[in-house]
C-alpha cells in the first residue's frame, strides 16, 4: 500500500510517497533529508502528536495552559483530554510542574507552561 504525506520536520514540506506492506514500514521517496524518512516512519506506523489544553485552577479568573512533555500516541489523545477535563487544580503551580503525571499510561507527563500564583 503506498500513502502520501506532507513532511512537517522543516519549512520545505516534502510531498512524500511512503511504502508499506502488511503495516511495515518498507520505504520512502520525495523526502530531500533523512529527517523525511524518520518522520515517514513514525507518521506511517505509529503516529505521536503533542497535546495542549487548558484547564481551570481554583481561585483563579484565568485558566492554566498545559501540555505534553513528550509527544503521545495520536490514539491516546481523546483519553489525554477526557483525563484532563476532569482535573481542577489549585495555586500555586509553576511553569514545568507536573500537574497530571503518566497520563493515560503513555509514560508522559503533563506539565504547566505558565506559573499561576496563589490569590487571597
Amino acid at each position: 500500500m503506498e500513502q502520501t504525506i506532507t513532511c512537517i520536520n522543516c519549512p520545505v514540506g516534502c510531498r512524500m510517497t511512503v511504502t508499506l506492506e502488511n503495516g511495515v514500514f518498507v520505504s520512502v521517496s520525495g523526502n530531500t533529508c533523512k529527517r523525511g524518512e524518520s518522520y515517514a516512519r513514525q507518521e506511517c506506523v505509529a503516529p505521536l502528536r503533542m497535546v495542549t489544553a487548558v484547564v481551570p485552577v481554583s481561585g483563579s479568573p484565568a485558566p492554566l495552559s498545559v501540555k505534553t512533555r513528550m509527544p503521545i500516541p495520536k490514539e491516546k489523545i481523546h483519553a489525554c483530554m477526557q483525563a484532563l477535563s476532569a482535573l481542577t487544580l489549585t495555586a500555586p503551580i509553576h511553569m514545568g510542574d507536573v500537574v497530571l503525571p503518566d497520563v493515560c499510561g503513555t509514560g508522559v507527563d503533563i506539565i504547566a507552561t505558565k506559573t499561576v500564583e496563589a490569590h487571597s
